[in-house]
């Protein structure tokens, strides 16, 4: 009696599960299109970006970035020599020389819409050069470059500049430890972001919509 009502569930189970991946697979009608999406939605949300959260330790593991302020000219073809001779002076501001600024990750910028792994930053461990991405009271984190670290009774502080900017944001001149979401790992696919970023555009300022003017 025991056995068979265990019998029974396990069929149930699998019968359960084999329409269940027929109609997230294998249906073409619109009710199984319409199952498929929001099966999607849900195991994204809920199942892969925490686990990726929980793997990487940054609660940001993908970004994308929205703007032009780590942009290079000439895009992923960017002349890194004829950048760093137009934007060489702004860095010795802060004692940074070519030769350290060519040791730097990512020294060819960012584009808008590159799809970016994020990684938690232990606050001890970054250095100059590297991208951090923080909360700086905007709607969207900023994502620039380390252009000074400072320490005081063990707690740190970072200042940040985007690239393509010809000065700093008032916001990133001391950033705290508990405003880092984390550092720029991998530039994971360029431009791909656009997907996404197209239907946001038109609510930007003109000036910051489209692709990154030449400068």
């Amino acid at each position: 009696m025991k056995e068979g009502k265990i019998k029974k569930t396990g069929n149930y189970i699998k019968n359960f599960f084999k329409r269940f991946w027929n109609l997230l697979w294998k249906d073409d009608s619109l009710r199984g299109w319409i199952f498929s999406v929001i099966f999607l939605f849900i195991f994204i949300k809920f199942i892969f970006f925490p686990v990726l959260s929980l793997a990487t330790g940054s609660s940001l593991p993908l970004a994308i970035v929205e703007s032009c302020s780590m942009y290079h000219d000439g895009n992923i073809f960017s002349d890194y020599s004829n950048w760093m001779q137009k934007h060489e002076s702004k860095y010795q501001q802060f004692n940074i020389s070519k030769s350290e600024f060519d040791m730097f990750r990512f020294k060819n910028g960012l584009n808008k819409g590159d799809i970016l792994f994020i990684v938690g930053a232990k606050p001890e461990k970054l250095k100059l050069g590297d991208i951090i991405i923080f909360n700086a009271g905007t709607q969207n984190p900023v994502i620039h470059r380390i252009i000074k670290i400072t320490k005081n009774n063990e707690e740190y502080t970072f200042s940040t500049m985007g690239d393509n900017n010809n000065g700093q944001l008032s916001s990133e001149i001391s950033i705290s430890e508990d405003k880092l979401i984390g550092k720029t790992a991998i530039r994971i696919v360029p431009y791909i972001g656009w997907i996404k970023l197209i239907f946001f555009e038109h609510l930007k300022p003109e000036s910051e919509r489209g692709l990154c003017p030449e400068r």
